[in-house]
């Protein structure tokens, strides 16, 4: 039997958190949610390891989380996307992930942060699409 927290929906639990949060944290998790849906429309939400909001298509495509002093969203395969606009500040050593930490205060390129959304999409679906060769 699930437990009433499996039994709502992960956009449910977003909405949730976002409220509870009640200050600049929860409006910058719902400016970020509200973002990446405009960059993939297609994106689909989850609810991860407990209370992490998840954005995926073809794969995770990053998480929204929120601590005292910053929402971090972490990008699955940051470490392979170009980043001309440099948004990437945190995360920065390891060869997978790449992470954003946004602060109270900080101008969110919002042009770049959609273009990186939309360039992890498409990794994701890199090979995704083609038939598996006959063995």
């Amino acid at each position: 039997m699930k437990s009433p927290a499996q039994a709502e929906s992960a956009s449910a639990l977003i909405d949730k958190r976002i409220k509870e949060l009640a200050d600049w944290r929860g409006k910058t998790l719902a400016k970020v949610r509200a973002l990446v849906h405009e960059a993939d429309p297609e994106i689909i939400e989850e609810w991860k390891w407990m209370g992490t909001p998840t954005w995926s298509h073809g794969g995770i495509v990053c998480t929204g989380e929120t601590y005292k002093n910053i929402v971090k969203m972490t990008f699955a395969k940051g470490a392979a996307l170009e980043d001309p606009s440099h948004l990437f500040n945190s995360s920065l050593d390891g060869n997978t992930r790449r992470a954003i930490d946004i602060h109270e205060g900080d101008n969110l390129n919002e042009a770049a942060l959609k273009d990186l959304v939309r360039a992890a999409v498409a990794l994701n679906l890199v090979g995704k699409s083609k038939p598996k060769a006959r063995q």
